[in-house]
């Protein structure tokens, strides 16, 4: 590439290079927006209280009478994380305390095990719908196509009337067998799955069906030749599919708090609205608490994020 920048001639190659400035010029201004009411959370999350409420507001606690930054005279306090932990002391536990913050010990583990939950479910129904439309020609193949796309335009919002009075009647049943943490994952299953389909669908396409027919020439049934040779072929595509689902169950809010009726069994948002309500004055405790519920998404994406970028680029060269 480099070599054939040298053959154009010199107009061309500055031409190239303003561009090349030009384009990463943009992506630097648009960066420093993203990142700046994240920084900006950060750093609020880690001042004490008498630095964030001063006027006018300075970016880093380091001043004093005699400069306006003095690295070792920086006020930095965990007080926030602290407060939103409730840490307590405790004569039973290996590490000699507990940790009773309401928003670690129940909303965190609640909405990972949605998030888990509804991920896992809608892999597994993406991938078995997806290999089927991609492999097999059936009577209504195109219109059930067209109608599960027509689906995913429909916001969650304007179903959330008809599923709440759906909960409020199975929940009325004589029979034991409303479970709200099963009715949430469902309704959070049903609303990501058709799109899922789709993106299933995209990579299964682009899995040669040859060899799933060697397969089959050697002995392998349709089922194990899907198990054994597709579906790893197309395990990018459904990690992609399970990290979206995972980050958009994960930043729900309107159904989790209108569905669920236990504040036992509420979502991270909820405790999120709840702890904001409680706490509005002390800026630091809600950036802090806003932190620890980003946190658990921005680890799951920095695991996986050479698997899903790979899914990405497959996804826009093939299909």
């Amino acid at each position: 590439m480099a070599q054939n920048r040298r053959s154009l001639p010199a107009f061309l190659t500055s031409r190239y290079q303003r561009d090349v400035l030009l384009v990463n010029g943009v992506l630097l201004v648009v960066s420093f927006f993203i990142l700046l009411p994240i920084a900006a959370t950060l750093l609020i999350s880690i001042k004490r209280s008498t630095d964030v409420i001063r006027k006018p507001p300075i970016i880093f606690p380091c001043d004093t009478p005699a400069a306006a930054f003095d690295l070792a005279a920086c006020r930095w306090s965990v007080d926030g994380y602290s407060r939103v932990f409730l840490a307590e002391p405790s004569e039973t536990s290996l590490l000699g305390f507990v940790l009773n913050g309401r928003m670690l010990k129940t909303y965190l583990p609640n909405t990972l095990l949605y998030a888990l939950g509804t991920a896992a479910a809608v892999v597994m129904l993406a991938s078995m719908s997806g290999y089927t439309f991609s492999r097999y020609r059936f009577r209504g193949h195109n219109f059930l196509l067209n109608f599960i796309l027509a689906i995913t335009g429909v916001p969650l919002l304007t179903n959330l009337l008809g599923l709440y009075q759906m909960g409020a009647a199975l929940r009325s049943l004589p029979v034991p067998i409303y479970e709200d943490r099963v009715f949430i994952i469902t309704v959070y299953a049903g609303f990501f799955l058709p799109l899922s389909v789709w993106i299933a669908k995209g990579f299964f396409d682009t899995i040669p069906r040859e060899l799933e027919e060697a397969a089959l020439v050697d002995g392998c049934d349709p089922i194990g030749g899907f198990v054994r040779i597709t579906l790893p072929l197309a395990t990018p595509g459904l990690m992609a599919i399970f990290l979206l689902t995972f980050v958009n169950v994960w930043n729900e809010f309107l159904a989790g708090y209108l569905l669920i009726t236990k504040n036992d069994l509420k979502p991270a948002m909820f405790g999120m609205y709840d702890f904001l309500g409680q706490n509005l004055i002390n800026a630091e405790l809600v950036a802090a608490a806003c932190v620890i519920v980003a946190l658990p998404t921005v680890v799951v994406f920095l695991f996986a994020r050479e698997t899903f970028f790979q899914a990405m680029v497959e996804g826009a060269v093939k299909g």
